[in-house]
C-alpha cells in the first residue's frame, strides 16, 4: 500500500570543477574534501528548514484510495465512498499516514556533519530494537526480517533529504559516505507530478535547481534538537493543512504564515535565479520562481488543488477514477511520441545484456542466503 502514493527522487550535486571556485570565494582553508562535505551538510540543515514549501508548492497527494489506511486510525475525511481526503492537504505521502516510522522517532539523527551523521546511523544500524527483537529474524523456516536492529539497513531511514556517495560491489553505503564524503544529495519530498507525462515538469526541476544552490550558498547555523522538532512540525502542518488560510508555522520560536514565509525565501533565490539564467542566456529560472510566486499568491493553482477539483468536476470525487484517467491520458501521449529505430535496437540490446549478466550472476553464486545476510551486515563493512 506503500506504493500506492508514488513520489520522485531528485539527486543534486555541483560539478568537481565547482568546488575549488566555492572554497576560495570562502576563503576557506583545509582539505577540499572536508569543504566540501560541510556544503553539503549546510545545504542539508537548510534543506530541512524550507522543505515545507516544495510540499506546499509541488505536493500533489491530498487524496487517497481508503485501503492505504484500512484498519489504521488515521485523521482524515471521506469524500465518497472509497476515496478518503482532507479538504487543505497538499502530500498525505509525506505525512504521518505516508513514508514514516513510529519507531525512527527515537532516532536523534545529527546533520551538524559528517561524523555526527555517521554515529547516529551507525548506533540504529547496530543496537538492538526491542520490538523487532521480539519478532525474531525468522519463524524457524522463513524470514521475517534482516535484522533485529532499528535500521535493518540504511535505506530504511526515512527523510525528505539524504547525503549520498555511489557505492562498490557489496559495499555499504555507510562505509561509502563515511570513507569518501558525501558526493550528492538526494531529495525524497516530492510527489510525482499527476499531471505530468513523466511525473516532473522542466519548470519545476529548475525551481528545485535554484533552491538547493540557495540552501548551498546561504548560510547554516548548527541544528539543536529543538530546531529539529520544529522543522518535522512543520512539514506535517503542510503536509495535512499546507492550503488552509489560518496556517501558521514556526520559525525560530515565532508564528509566521507560509504565504509570508515563502515569499521571503522566493525573494532569497531571485539572485541564484537571475545568475542561472545569465548563464544560460533565458528567463527559465525565474519564470519557475514567478510561478511559484503565483501559487504562493493563490493556492487553488497548486498541484494539491488541482488534483482535487479534476476529482470533484471529471472523477465522481473517485481516487481511483482520477488516478485511472491520469495514467490512460498520459500513456496516449507517449505512445504517440516518435521513437527512432536506433533508439529502439539500442535499449533491446541493452535489455538482452543485462538479462544475461543476471543469469551470470546468478549462476555464479554459491553463497547461501544466510551466510550472504550475515557477511553483509556485518559491524566490519560499516567501519
Amino acid at each position: 500500500r506503500m506504493q500506492t502514493i508514488s513520489g520522485i527522487h531528485y539527486n543534486f550535486s555541483l560539478s568537481e570543477a565547482a568546488w575549488p571556485l566555492l572554497q576560495g570565494a570562502d576563503e576557506r582553508d583545509g582539505p577540499a574534501r572536508a569543504y566540501r562535505d560541510d556544503a553539503y551538510f549546510g545545504l542539508i540543515r537548510n534543506f530541512r528548514r524550507h522543505s515545507w514549501l516544495l510540499l506546499y508548492l509541488f505536493g500533489a497527494s491530498p487524496a487517497v484510495c481508503a485501503s492505504f489506511v484500512a484498519g489504521r486510525p488515521h485523521p482524515l475525511q471521506e469524500l465518497k465512498p472509497g476515496t478518503l481526503y482532507l479538504p487543505n492537504s497538499t502530500s498525505l505521502r509525506m505525512g504521518p499516514l505516508g513514508y514514516q516510522s513510529d519507531a525512527q522517532a527515537s532516532l536523534a539523527v545529527s546533520y551538524n556533519c559528517l561524523e555526527s551523521y555517521a554515529r547516529s546511523l551507525y548506533s540504529a544500524l547496530t543496537e538492538p530494537y526491542p520490538q523487532y527483537a521480539a519478532i525474531g529474524i525468522t519463524d524457524g523456516t522463513d524470514y521475517r526480517q534482516l535484522a533485529t536492529t532499528l535500521l535493518q539497513i540504511e535505506n530504511e531511514f526515512y527523510g525528505t533529504i539524504r547525503p549520498k556517495r555511489r557505492i562498490r560491489p557489496g559495499e555499504r553505503p555507510l562505509h561509502a559516505l563515511s570513507e569518501r564524503g558525501v558526493e550528492y544529495v538526494e531529495v525524497r519530498c516530492m510527489d510525482l507530478d499527476p499531471f505530468c507525462p513523466v511525473g516532473i515538469t522542466g519548470a519545476t526541476m529548475r525551481f528545485l535547481d535554484v533552491f538547493l544552490l540557495h540552501c548551498l550558498l546561504t548560510g547554516s547555523a548548527p541544528d539543536t534538537p529543538e530546531e529539529i522538532a520544529a522543522n518535522s512540525r512543520n512539514l506535517h502542518r503542510v503536509a495535512l493543512r499546507g492550503r488552509e488560510p489560518d496556517l501558521r508555522l514556526d520559525r525560530r520560536g515565532e508564528e509566521i504564515t507560509p504565504a509570508e514565509w515563502g515569499r521571503e525565501l522566493l525573494g532569497e533565490c531571485a539572485a541564484v535565479a537571475a545568475a542561472l539564467d545569465s548563464a544560460q542566456q533565458g528567463s527559465a529560472h525565474r519564470d519557475a520562481l514567478s510561478a511559484a510566486a503565483a501559487a504562493i499568491a493563490n493556492p487553488s493553482t497548486t498541484p494539491s488543488a488541482r488534483v482535487l477539483r479534476e476529482m470533484e468536476q471529471s472523477h465522481e470525487r473517485s481516487h481511483v477514477r482520477f488516478g485511472l484517467a491520469q495514467s490512460v491520458r498520459h500513456r496516449s501521449l507517449l505512445m504517440k511520441l516518435p521513437w527512432a529505430t536506433a533508439a529502439d535496437a539500442r535499449y533491446v540490446r541493452m535489455a538482452a545484456d543485462s538479462l544475461a549478466a543476471q543469469r551470470k550472476i546468478e549462476a555464479a553464486d554459491a553463497v547461501p542466503f544466510e551466510t550472504y545476510r550475515q557477511q553483509y551486515l556485518a559491524l566490519e563493512l560499516l567501519s
